[in-house]
């Protein structure tokens, strides 16, 4: 709980009161909201999370196929490759979309709900799998910035193809799983466009990698860099 309150303090003297906290999201068997069924794709439900409500989601309330094989609650229905490359056009052929989706590794979870509940609604980051930001371009600023000061690494932080919820659930959870460092831009795919707000994109950290940030958060630019000053007061 200590840790908690003291990236918040941290978090809002760097971003500035305004900001809006992250959401936490992991798998767990316990439920920590009565979330009704959600038609069509999650992200739209996950505004009672940001509004600090809780979300909790299973196979039952994602209504979506793609959805529910990215949070690991089922197998690739029959129709995603088609639907993805002959109906959206997001990929040239069926054959591409399925060689892409071997590639993600995904794994089936064992538990039965995915949970999102805000940063300071919670007293423990031990359940949480990663760490979800609705930032702008200044904001995204920040974030990449914090995430690059202590990582030399070429992919610290990366853009891959995806829909909404593989770019912030599967490919999250799979880097936590490896104790990796990478974290994901996410929110780029036109289907989950309409469920954001128009200047928002996603920034999502592995609790692998949040550790670590969180230790160096203070020593980096956030907080008396004149060049994020100058970006802090825009921000307001």
């Amino acid at each position: 709980m200590k840790d908690i309150k003291e990236f918040i303090k941290n978090y809002h003297e760097a971003f500035g009161e305004a900001a809006q906290l992250p959401l936490l999201f992991g798998y767990s068997n316990t439920v920590i909201a009565e979330t009704k069924k959600i038609g069509g794709c999650f992200f739209k439900g996950l505004q009672e999370a940001r509004e600090g409500n809780g979300v909790s989601l299973n196979a039952d309330v994602t209504g979506c196929g793609g959805g529910k094989l990215y949070t690991g609650f089922d197998d690739m229905p029959e129709r995603v490759p088609n639907f993805v490359s002959l109906k959206e056009k997001y990929k040239l052929t069926p054959e591409m979309v399925v060689d892409y989706i071997d590639s993600l590794e995904l794994k089936k979870t064992t538990k039965r709900y995915l949970n999102f509940q805000r940063i300071d609604k919670v007293e423990s980051l031990d359940w949480a799998e990663g760490v979800l930001f609705y930032a702008t371009p200044d904001m995204l600023s920040g974030l990449c910035g914090w995430a690059f000061y202590d990582n030399n690494h070429s992919d610290a932080v990366v853009t891959r193809f995806g829909s909404g919820c593989s770019t912030v659930v599967s490919m999250t959870v799979a880097e936590n799983a490896r104790q990796g460092h990478q974290c994901f831009l996410g929110l780029l795919d036109p289907s989950v466009r309409p469920w954001v707000g128009e200047n928002e994109l996603s920034f999502t950290v592995p609790m692998s990698r949040f550790t670590a940030m969180m230790k160096t958060m203070r020593q980096c630019f956030l907080f008396d860099a004149p060049a994020w000053q100058r970006l802090k007061a825009r921000m307001k």
